[in-house]
């Protein structure tokens, strides 16, 4: 909590989740989750157990990034990645703009004509709530592999045109929320941003009255074992 600036969560406005990837194998034998792009969140690994990588792929090309305990590798909206998973590979992730990547800031790289509308786009990655254990696992699974499926044909590409394309795609099927997506960040980063603003003038005019108002939380997750694009999660409260 920030006092001061009427702000409550996680420092500068952050997610915090707690992440055990995929180790099903895909058609390719590796094993590993859903590879996507995030729109508007950049996104921090910090790496707690087992080994595996991050293949990422951008405009410069594509990058493989190896990940061991004590790794901490981030990068920013428009990567698309996707998680490797070679030995129980666990991972503490930090997203920026909590509460954009569960409204929807998160694109999976399935083919073009999954991409077309949104009701398209939602009917091939819904995943059943509440079905039995069994059931979510084979649509998670399903729903990794339809991704992969665009996700190679990018990665295979000659030139940047497809990557671009699919970035035009994803804009196109978030547009629609984006007036919901301005209030949560409204609610979340800047007000996070706002509060230190807040506390600088105040000291600025010697006042440090705000620092009486100091809390300490500590809380549990809100959720265990999720069914997430690239792994089971352990997630926490977001902003309301």
């Amino acid at each position: 909590m920030v006092s001061g600036g009427g702000f409550t969560g996680l420092p500068g406005g952050v997610a915090v989740s707690h992440l055990c990837v995929y180790d099903w194998p895909a058609a390719d034998g590796v094993r590993g989750g859903t590879p996507h792009v995030h729109l508007t969140c950049a996104e921090a690994y910090v790496v707690t157990g087992g080994r595996g990588a991050v293949q990422t792929l951008t405009t410069s090309g594509y990058e493989v990034t190896p990940l061991v305990p004590g790794t901490v590798a981030w990068f920013s909206p428009g990567t698309v990645h996707r998680l490797v998973n070679d030995d129980d590979l666990r991972i503490t992730v930090l997203m920026q703009n909590s509460g954009l990547p569960e409204a929807g800031d998160a694109v999976l790289t399935l083919p073009p004509r999954y991409l077309a509308d949104a009701e398209t786009y939602a009917a091939a990655t819904a995943l059943p709530v509440d079905a039995p254990e069994e059931e979510r696992a084979r649509a998670a699974r399903a729903r990794r592999d339809l991704a992969l499926e665009g996700y190679r044909a990018l990665r295979d590409a000659d030139g940047p045109e497809e990557l671009a394309a699919f970035h035009r795609a994803a804009a196109a099927l978030v547009r629609p929320r984006l007036a919901e997506w301005r209030e949560r960040w409204r609610r979340g980063a800047e007000a996070a941003a706002a509060a230190t603003g807040e506390q600088l003038d105040r000291l600025e005019k010697g006042d440090a009255g705000y620092l009486a108002d100091a809390v300490v939380r500590a809380e549990q997750p809100s959720e265990y074992g999720r069914f997430g694009m690239c792994g089971r999660l352990d997630v926490y409260p977001g902003p309301a």
